[in-house]
């Protein structure tokens, strides 16, 4: 794997611009945004996006004035996703793409992306605040995504581990809602120094200012949050966490503590001290940094230890390698997983095990006497569990697959969907029950704008009222959808589609 900061401009915006960077939600395989990326590219080429633009006419001064996006809502699509299986939700966004391939051009033209990196640099200088979380490319077969994971897993557990043989105390702790707490204009404080930007904020020369003007381009003109969904748009969060590194080695550094190791992945803190009052200190010059910029700790997930190794673990991985069962029985198998669920709702663990239950399922071993039981169990593991959608919906294909009477299987698809439709904000499931049944019952339409462009190529997903002309004609009608890859799908879905790693990995 190769962090980004050591690619080339040209080498940079060819990562940002592959379809795993543009989307780091998992979608069913015959979602496909590589081949419209590669459009808007070839048509903006080296343009800027006000290029592009549309007019009207301004009666008042008798002259036409070009349209801006920041005044058009539903520019980004916003995909709701239920987090708890009840009232709390999060927004992930699809960038409009003009904007995005725009965004990519101005990040990535050579002095700028020179200047950014320079600026990581800076932000990288204390050698005791660690970052982890820069997105990487990887080198292998394994995606980016799974690449990062792997470094995760390399360097902030293993890591975490090791340091237990140098630090007493380990306080964990993040920020509370750190995506939809940005302050745009904070970016450019990030890249320029926060009083150079605020007496440049104009300046569109600052690259700062150019980044803040494309989020708030995306967003209705809101300086509060930036969208999440994309490696682009962790990248530039990282701009903004760097800054917050940058300013909380000065503090440390103002009061002489020399004896603390942080390590950090995105708004992840792992705080490694001798001392638990230099702990404290610590904490507390994060708390001032994060309020200057908007932001604040979430005091519900700040954590103490004084036993480093034990506690390098995240606890839904220490449970599970303390009481990890298996049975014999299938069923019995299902509510071990399902009491795992229950304990670390919407952990990794549970996502890896689903994964191996659905290795075995594969084989049939007695799923054919308890398929109703099994369906059930599984769909309540979904309500409380939105990460693993994916998987979930490839048990269940399975499942429904060995109903051999159809209108039995229509009838137990109907109550799945029932089930959910009790839960607010489930744009982002109906997607994968609209994979789940695509081969099973044809018959069953999901409101999710997406599922109706696997339906309807005329559905519009962008709100690009504001562009002209061809650009404008080619992002409304390009069809995300590879009817070729939904003409060829399993009833069941396979492994490949909602693995992250290969199984040798």
């Amino acid at each position: 794997m190769k962090p980004i900061l050591e690619l080339s401009d040209v080498e940079a915006k060819e990562f940002f611009l592959k379809q795993e960077s543009y989307c780091s939600i998992d979608f069913p395989i015959y979602f496909c945004f590589q081949p419209l990326l590669n459009a808007v590219s070839a048509e903006i080429d080296n343009k800027s996006i006000s290029y592009f633009y549309s007019t009207y006419s301004d009666k008042e001064k008798n002259k036409n004035r070009p349209t801006v996006p920041c005044n058009y809502e539903g520019v980004n699509y916003v995909l709701l996703n239920n987090k708890d299986g009840k009232y709390a939700w999060r927004p992930t966004q699809l960038i409009h793409p003009a904007i995005y391939v725009d965004l990519v051009n101005k990040i990535t033209s050579s002095d700028n992306w020179n200047f950014i990196v320079a600026r990581f640099n800076e932000f990288s200088q204390n050698k005791q605040i660690h970052c982890l979380s820069i997105p990487v490319k990887s080198e292998d077969e394994k995606s980016d995504k799974a690449a990062l994971i792997e470094q995760w897993w390399i360097e902030i557990e293993q890591q975490s581990i090791e340091l237990g043989l140098d630090y007493e105390f380990l306080l964990y702790t993040d920020i509370s809602n750190c995506y939809g707490s940005f302050y745009t204009h904070s970016i450019a404080w990030a890249l320029h120094g926060k009083d150079n930007a605020k007496k440049k904020r104009k300046d569109k020369k600052l690259i700062g200012n150019v980044i803040d003007e494309c989020v708030r381009n995306m967003t209705y003109g809101q300086t509060n949050g930036i969208p999440q969904g994309s490696v682009l748009m962790d990248f530039i969060a990282e701009m903004i966490l760097g800054f917050v590194d940058l300013q909380l080695t000065e503090l440390i550094r103002n009061s002489n503590i020399n004896d603390y190791k942080i390590l950090r992945y995105r708004d992840d803190y792992r705080i490694f001290t001798n001392n638990s009052q230099n702990t404290e200190i610590i904490v507390k010059y994060l708390t001032e940094v994060l309020i200057d910029l908007g932001m604040k700790l979430n005091s519900n997930k700040t954590i103490a230890s004084s036993n480093v190794v034990r506690d390098s673990l995240k606890p839904d991985k220490l449970y599970w390698i303390n009481h990890k069962q298996y049975s014999k029985s299938l069923q019995d198998e299902f509510f071990i997983i399902h009491s795992l669920s229950e304990k670390y709702p919407n952990s990794g663990v549970l996502a890896k095990t689903l994964m191996k239950l659905y290795d075995r399922i594969i084989k049939n071993e007695e799923v054919e006497a308890h398929l109703s039981v099994l369906i059930s169990i599984v769909v309540d593991i979904m309500v409380n569990n939105p990460r693993v959608y994916p998987i979930s919906t490839a048990i269940l294909s399975k499942l429904l697959s060995l109903q051999e009477d159809d209108d039995i299987r229509k009838e137990t698809i109907k109550k799945i969907v029932n089930r959910f439709n009790k839960i607010p904000n489930i744009g982002y499931l109906e997607i994968w029950l609209q994979r789940m049944v695509m081969n099973l019952d044809t018959t069953k339409i999901f409101a999710e704008r997406l599922c109706e462009k696997v339906r309807d190529e005329q559905i519009v997903i962008w709100n690009s009222d504001w562009l002209d002309g061809k650009l404008k004609e080619l992002i409304d009608g390009y069809n995300i959808i590879d009817a070729n890859k939904v003409d060829k799908l399993d009833r069941v879905i396979n492994r490949s589609e909602v693995e992250l790693f290969h199984p040798t990995y």
